[in-house]
């Protein structure tokens, strides 16, 4: 079983920059591709970016391609969430979530993941 623990959230202006971080607790983190979610008030949850378990290769959903970066530090057990030219419509919980054992990087179906963390507030103001 694995832990997450989402942190870096807060309120910024648009046009600023964020960077979340996503701290894993458990073992195999290095083999575990791992992902990133948004929850917007009233709305569904919505896929962001994954990254495989070496951080070779990711994906992105087409609302934040350009603008957001998903990285990862596997000698500290965490994931990062690079966001920068936040707009409004990007305020929301974000949450990062591990995806399941023999699932593809490009699944953006929460169903695929699992072990989400907290969640931590992004508001962006215009």
């Amino acid at each position: 079983q694995v832990q997450l623990a989402e942190s870096g959230g807060g309120l910024v202006q648009a046009g600023a920059s964020l960077r979340l971080s996503c701290e894993a607790s458990g073992r195999n983190f290095r083999g575990t591709a791992m992902g990133w979610f948004r929850q917007a008030p009233g709305k569904e949850l919505n896929f962001i970016a994954s990254i495989s378990g070496s951080g070779g290769n990711s994906y992105y959903a087409d609302s934040v391609k350009g603008r957001f970066t998903i990285s990862r530090d596997n000698d500290k057990n965490t994931v990062y969430l690079q966001m920068n030219d936040l707009k409004p419509e990007d305020t929301a919980v974000y949450y990062c979530a591990r995806l399941r054992a023999g699932q593809s990087l490009y699944s953006t179906d929460f169903d695929f993941y699992d072990s989400r963390g907290q969640g931590t507030q992004v508001t962006v103001s215009s």
